[in-house]
């Protein structure tokens, strides 16, 4: 008889083991769509990078493209934009902080640290004001930069927050020039 009993707690050992790896597998198979569906969209994961030719960009003008669901605005700036925008001292500025992805995270607002070359020609923003994430209107304002109707933020021709609510600068997404006319976003 003992011989009997040890061939019934195998096989119950057995029924233990293999209904609890059908139940764990049962359970990956349901929480699969769960965890999946948190993952990007396919729309998103392909708008991830983006090209943007400039060379038809006049100087003294403006695009805006579409960039991760948000407007980015690509100004060419003029000699007197570039001029006004490095006249200021940051210690004048509500905001300090550059708000810059390109650089370091604590960079000061400076007209040099907010702009894509050197000489200070391009200016790239995503183009979102900063207080309730309205889309400010180019060369408006007191500063001859961005205004935002909504509630009446200004910036100046940096994207630097200079009058009205909102907290900070107006956000620089990660972007390089990839040839002389060529920028990437992402």
């Amino acid at each position: 008889m003992a011989h009997v009993e040890d061939q019934g707690g195998t096989r119950r050992d057995f029924l233990y083991v293999a209904t609890g790896a059908a139940g764990a597998v049962a359970a990956g198979a349901a929480i699969w769509p769960v965890i999946n569906q948190m993952n990007p969209a396919a729309n998103v994961q392909a708008l991830s990078s983006i090209q943007v030719d400039v060379s038809s960009v006049e100087v003294g003008s403006q695009i805006t493209v579409k960039f991760l669901g948000k407007p980015v605005f690509i100004r060419r700036r003029t000699e007197k934009d570039i001029e006004e925008g490095r006249a200021v001292p940051v210690a004048q500025l509500p905001d300090q902080n550059a708000r810059n992805a390109n650089i370091a995270a604590d960079a000061p607002a400076t007209d040099e640290n907010r702009t894509m070359d050197e000489a200070g020609e391009w200016l790239l923003m995503t183009g979102v004001c900063t207080h309730l994430g309205c889309i400010p209107l180019g060369d408006a304002g007191e500063f001859d930069g961005w205004f935002c109707p909504c509630h009446g933020s200004q910036y100046d021709t940096a994207g630097r927050i200079r009058k009205g609510p909102a907290p900070e600068n107006m956000h620089i997404p990660v972007a390089k020039f990839v040839s002389d006319t060529v920028i990437e976003l992402g």
